[in-house]
């Protein structure tokens, strides 16, 4: 339906100004003097930005009304583009990338939250998974024509795309999506004890190991591209469109396996990640089997990441925007991880290369606390005693 379109919208603007960074990194970079490696903490400061703003706006925020909250959460996105823009330097664009990294996962908590009260409970994943597509568009149509922008005109011209995106989600929600309460009952106790929950808190760690593996490659995607494969410049758009389109068809799929078996589907898609990345570090000096790594690194960490959110607003009680909103955290702690770490490995020597090789190790480490999960879900769903007859089991 069309609110959720809108919705969608914002998770365009969010997705474009996120990944858009790793596009333009060399041109960063140049931009205000100081080298890649260096470069790549822009990265980590705007995850660093998802992962404070998430839990405190959520918990601070869930008496408030919806679509309100939208809204402003979408208006302080447009201010950090706006800095971002205009920022002098090294030191400031870093504090201009944090705040703009502030509102991300509220937006996406509150978005999940409207969306899937706008459907009947059997399809809530594939509302939650529509609300994402936007972000999966952003990586086919948004990254790619910011980074083409960026490189045309100056890096600083990307964000001010992300201020026109902004402002017209800011128009289409007030326009399309109705007026929602929040929840007058809501303290802010009782919505950070989801943190209490020990199913809440694995999944949090797979999030933030399993999925840093994929931003350990995309974080350094552009000399990847160049040095690596050898490819040109300006090839550097293409790849981000194919790794784009993975991303829909990930969200896409991430919604029906979510509504078929959450669980499950959630560590097919770990392994699943494991391997291509693996794959790719050996691939990635031919074009053809770096565009083909991409394009499956993508479908498997973008199925990854919605089927994380919805098992975490399944295991989160009544405090489920703040679920939503922690696994935008989890994931841009993986982003800082994965961006850190890939880092380290170039800034070692390693090459280019390395961050593939070590993003499908921290993906195999995901695998832990997803053992442990398994075992306390299976514990929790055994019975203590014999069933009477016509007494229901509980659901874990």
């Amino acid at each position: 339906m069309i609110a959720i379109v809108a919705l969608a919208l914002g998770g365009f603007a969010i997705g474009t100004t996120e990944f858009v960074t790793m596009g333009v990194l060399p041109d960063i970079a140049d931009g205000v003097g100081v080298d890649i490696p260096s470069a790549g903490h822009v990265i980590s400061a705007y995850a660093v930005g998802v992962v404070i703003g998430a839990p405190v706006i959520a918990a601070l925020s869930a008496r408030l009304p919806r679509r309100a909250l939208l809204v402003g959460l979408m208006g302080a996105l447009l201010v950090g583009n706006v800095l971002t823009a205009l920022a002098p330097g090294y030191r400031t664009l870093l504090v201009a990338r944090l705040l703009a990294g502030l509102p991300h996962g509220a937006y996406f908590g509150v978005a999940s939250l409207v969306a899937a009260s706008l459907v009947a409970p059997r399809l809530r994943g594939r509302a939650v998974s529509s609300v994402m597509l936007g972000l999966s568009v952003a990586l086919v149509a948004g990254v790619p024509a910011a980074t083409w922008l960026g490189q045309t005109v100056g890096w600083r011209s990307a964000y001010w795309l992300v201020v026109v995106l902004a402002a017209a989600t800011i128009a289409a929600v007030l326009a399309v999506v109705p007026s929602t309460p929040g929840r007058p009952e809501a303290t802010v106790r009782g919505e950070l004890g989801a943190l209490r929950r020990p199913q809440v808190l694995l999944t949090l760690v797979i999030g933030i190991v399993g999925f840093g593996g994929m931003f350990a490659l995309y974080s350094y995607i552009a000399p990847l591209v160049t040095d690596v494969a050898e490819l040109s410049r300006g090839t550097l758009p293409v790849v981000l469109f194919v790794y784009g389109i993975g991303g829909v068809v990930g969200t896409a799929l991430a919604g029906r396996l979510g509504d078929w078996a959450l669980f499950p589907s959630v560590a097919g898609s770990l392994v699943t990640l494991m391997v291509v990345l693996a794959g790719t570090a050996l691939v990635a000096p031919w074009a053809p089997g770096l565009l083909v790594g991409v394009l499956l690194v993508s479908i498997s960490g973008s199925t990854l990441a919605i089927l994380l959110q919805l098992r975490l607003m399944e295991t989160a009680g009544e405090a489920q925007m703040l679920g939503a909103a922690l696994n935008h955290s989890a994931l841009n702690l993986a982003n800082a991880l994965g961006a850190w770490v890939g880092g380290l490995v170039i800034a070692a020597g390693l090459g280019y290369r390395a961050p593939s090789a070590v993003g499908a190790g921290l993906a195999a480490a995901g695998l832990v606390p997803l053992v442990v999960s398994a075992v306390l879900r299976r514990r929790d769903r055994r019975p203590a005693a014999p069933a009477a007859v016509g007494e229901r089991l509980p659901v874990g």
